[in-house]
C-alpha cells in the first residue's frame, strides 16, 4: 500500500507587522537620543592641561551669542518687518542658548529649534521682501550650523541623526506648507550644510575618543610593563637568595648525617634524632630544587658560578676602571677579606647594587667619576655610589634604559629590611644610598665560607 510523503516542516512564517516592529524601535531610539544627552554636563575641552584651553569653549559661545542676538534681531525686524518687540523676543531665543554650547548643546537645541519654526510661522504671515530668504534666514541659519557642530563634538551617531532628521523634517513640512511666492531654497540648504557639518563634528569626535583610548591603553601598558619589570627582579632575586639557603640546608644536612661520627657515646633516641633531621633537610632541598626549577624561565640554565659578595667588590672596580670609568672605592678590609658579620643576603644585595649603579654610571653618564664607598656601622651595612656629571655632553650609550636597575636595587634593599635613597645631586650626578641591617654583636656569623651555584640545586 503506498503511502503519501509526509509534508516536510515548514518554519514559522514571518512576522507580518516585522518591518513596522523594526521601525517603531529605530523610532524609540531616535526619541531616546534626542531626549537623553549621551555626556555628562561637563564643559568641552574640561580635560586640557592648559586652562586657555579649559576656557577657550567658553570663550567661543560668548562671541557666538554676543554676535547672533543683535544680528538676528536686526535682520528680523529690518529686513522682514517683524515688530521690535516680536523680533527681540525671537532673536533671544533663537541665539541666546548657543551659551549652552559648551556643556549642554542637546538642551540648546531644543530650545534653538522649536524657536527656529516658530521665527519661520512669524514670518511666513509678513509679506515677503525681494531678498528675503524662508524659512531659515541668514542668521539663523548660520546659528543653527554653529548648534549642529556642538553636538556633532558631543553626541553619539544615533543622536545626531535624531537632530539631522528632525531639521529635514521640519524643513520639508514648512516648504509644503508656504505659498507660492515664498523662495524656500533654505529649506533644502540647511540639511545638505547640516550633515556635512554633523560629519565633521562626529569624525572629529571619533578620532579625539580614538586618541583618548590610545592614551589609557599607553598608560594600561606602561603599568603593566612596571608591573612585569617587578615580577621579573623578584623573581631573579629568589633565585639567586635560593642558592643562599640551599648552602644551609646541605650544611644542616652533612651536620645532620656526621653527627653521630663527630660524637661518640650517643645515645640512641639522639640518633634517630639527628637521621631524621638530615632526611628532613634533604626533603627542604629537593622541594628547594623543584621551586628553583618553577622560578626559572624557559630554556634557561641556572648559573654555575657562585653568587659574588663584598670580597669579590675589588674585582668588579677593577673590570669597571679598565671600561673606562674613573672608578675609587672605599671598603673596610673586614668587609672585602670576608671575615665581616654579614649575612649572605645582604653580602649578595650589596655587591648587586654597587654593579648595577656602575652599570647605570656607564650607560647614562659615561666617562663620570664615581665614588663607591661600603662601610658597616651602628649595627648596618652602609652601601653609597656617587657619581659627578659626565666629562662632555654626550648621548647616553642607551637612550632608552629597561629600568630593571633600580627596581632590582629597592626589591633588594627591601627584601633585606633596609632603606634606599637615590636620586640626582645639584651638580648634574647621582646618588645611590643603601643602609641594610647587619645581625647583632656577637650573633654567629651567618656568612657561608663557599656559596653554592644554582646548579648545585
Amino acid at each position: 500500500m503506498a503511502t503519501s510523503p509526509s509534508p516536510s516542516p515548514a518554519g514559522p512564517p514571518p512576522p507580518a507587522d516585522g518591518l513596522l516592529s523594526a521601525a517603531r524601535r529605530n523610532l524609540r531610539e531616535l526619541a531616546h537620543g534626542l531626549s537623553h544627552a549621551s555626556h555628562p554636563s561637563t564643559p568641552l575641552l574640561a580635560d586640557a592641561p592648559k586652562q586657555w584651553q579649559r576656557l577657550l569653549p567658553y570663550v567661543v559661545v560668548l562671541a557666538l551669542a554676543a554676535t547672533f542676538i543683535p544680528v538676528t534681531i536686526t535682520v528680523l525686524a529690518s529686513q522682514y518687518g517683524v515688530p521690535g518687540a516680536l523680533a527681540g523676543a525671537l532673536g533671544v531665543a533663537q541665539a541666546a542658548p548657543l551659551l549652552m554650547l559648551a556643556h549642554r548643546p542637546l538642551q540648546a537645541w531644543w530650545i534653538i529649534f522649536p524657536a527656529d519654526i516658530v521665527s519661520a510661522l512669524v514670518l511666513l504671515a509678513h509679506d515677503p521682501g525681494r531678498h528675503d530668504t524662508w524659512p531659515w534666514p541668514p542668521p539663523t541659519l548660520v546659528a543653527y550650523l554653529f548648534l549642529l557642530l556642538a553636538l556633532g563634538l558631543r553626541e553619539t551617531r544615533r543622536t545626531v541623526v535624531a537632530v539631522w532628521a528632525a531639521t529635514a523634517a521640519a524643513g520639508a513640512v514648512l516648504h509644503l506648507i508656504a505659498p507660492s511666492d515664498r523662495a524656500t531654497g533654505s529649506a533644502l540648504l540647511l540639511p545638505i550644510l547640516g550633515a556635512v557639518v554633523l560629519v565633521i563634528g562626529a569624525a572629529v569626535r571619533e578620532r579625539g575618543e580614538a586618541t583618548r583610548r590610545l592614551a589609557e591603553q599607553e598608560t594600561i601598558s606602561e603599568a603593566e610593563r612596571a608591573q612585569r619589570t617587578l615580577l621579573e627582579e623578584r623573581t631573579r632575586i629568589a633565585r639567586e637568595l635560593h642558592d643562599v639557603v640551599a648552602h644551609h640546608m646541605s650544611v644542616i644536612t652533612v651536620q645532620a648525617d656526621s653527627a653521630p661520627y663527630r660524637i661518640s657515646g650517643l645515645p640512641e633516641p639522639a640518633r634517630e634524632e639527628f637521621a631524621a633531621i638530615a632526611a628532613a633537610a634533604r626533603e627542604s632541598l629537593g622541594e628547594m630544587r623543584r621551586l628553583l626549577s618553577v622560578l626559572r624561565s624557559d630554556g634557561t640554565e641556572g648559573d654555575r658560578a657562585p653568587q659574588p659578595g663584598l670580597d669579590r667588590l675589588q674585582q668588579l672596580v677593577e673590570a669597571t676602571v679598565r671600561a673606562g670609568l674613573p672608578v675609587e672605592l672605599s671598603l673596610a678590609a673586614e668587609l672585602g677579606s670576608g671575615r665581616g658579620e654579614v649575612p649572605p643576603a645582604v653580602d649578595l644585595s650589596a655587591y648587586r647594587i654597587v654593579q648595577e649603579a656602575l652599570a647605570n654610571v656607564v650607560r647614562h653618564a659615561p666617562g663620570a667619576r664615581t665614588q663607591v664607598s661600603v662601610r658597616a656601622s651602628a649595627g648596618h651595612l652602609n652601601v653609597l655610589v656617587v657619581n659627578g656629571p659626565a666629562p662632555k655632553p654626550a648621548s647616553p650609550l642607551e637612550s632608552a634604559g629597561t629600568g630593571h636597575g633600580l627596581v632590582g636595587m629597592r626589591e633588594r634593599v627591601r627584601l633585606t629590611g633596609g632603606t634606599l635613597d637615590t636620586g640626582p645631586l645639584p651638580d648634574g650626578g647621582f646618588r645611590v644610598a643603601a643602609r641594610m641591617p647587619l645581625p647583632p654583636a656577637g650573633s654567629p656569623a651567618d656568612s657561608p665560607s663557599v656559596q653554592p651555584s644554582s646548579e648545585d640545586l
